[in-house]
């Protein structure tokens, strides 16, 4: 079972890991999606124009290189059984924030509306098996022989 286990592991971060590193080897068009569909709060302006001064880029690209790296590093953790449960939960967030700002079919019509509404879907389900990984971060096999000592 524990193999079973490691490779649906590996598996169900295989869309993070490929998603994020797509993303870092692009950071052109990331900056650029992010640019378009993210608005931050006008309270946090002053904060990321002294970010942008500090770092020399702006906050469009720090986020698009956060964000390939939150989903290459939290799904690499995940495959490896390091940290389960808080890059779960990281990545919950991240995926959460991605069907508000990115797959927001509330706000479209036509076939644009349905092709979002499915990746939200499809992006709750993720939220779903992350949930899942953060409750049982161990495969139950292993849990159940930690208790027992069989």
């Amino acid at each position: 079972m524990p193999l079973l286990a490691t490779i649906g592991r590996v598996l169900f971060v295989v869309l993070f890991v490929f998603s994020g590193a797509s993303k870092l080897f692009d950071i052109a068009s990331t900056t650029q999606a992010i640019t378009d569909k993210v608005a931050l709060p006008a309270m946090l302006l002053p904060y990321t124009a002294q970010l942008e001064a500090a770092v020399g880029m702006p906050t469009a690209q720090i986020l698009a290189i956060l964000t390939g790296a939150v989903e290459v590093l939290g799904g690499l953790f995940i495959a490896l059984n390091i940290g389960t449960r808080f890059f779960a939960l990281l990545l919950v967030v991240f995926v959460a924030a991605t069907i508000f700002y990115f797959h927001d079919f509330w706000d479209m019509t036509g076939a644009e509306r349905i092709n979002n509404m499915i990746h939200a879907l499809k992006n709750l389900s993720l939220i779903g098996g992350l949930l899942l990984l953060a409750a049982y971060p161990r495969p139950i096999a292993m849990e159940q022989e930690r208790y027992t000592g069989v």
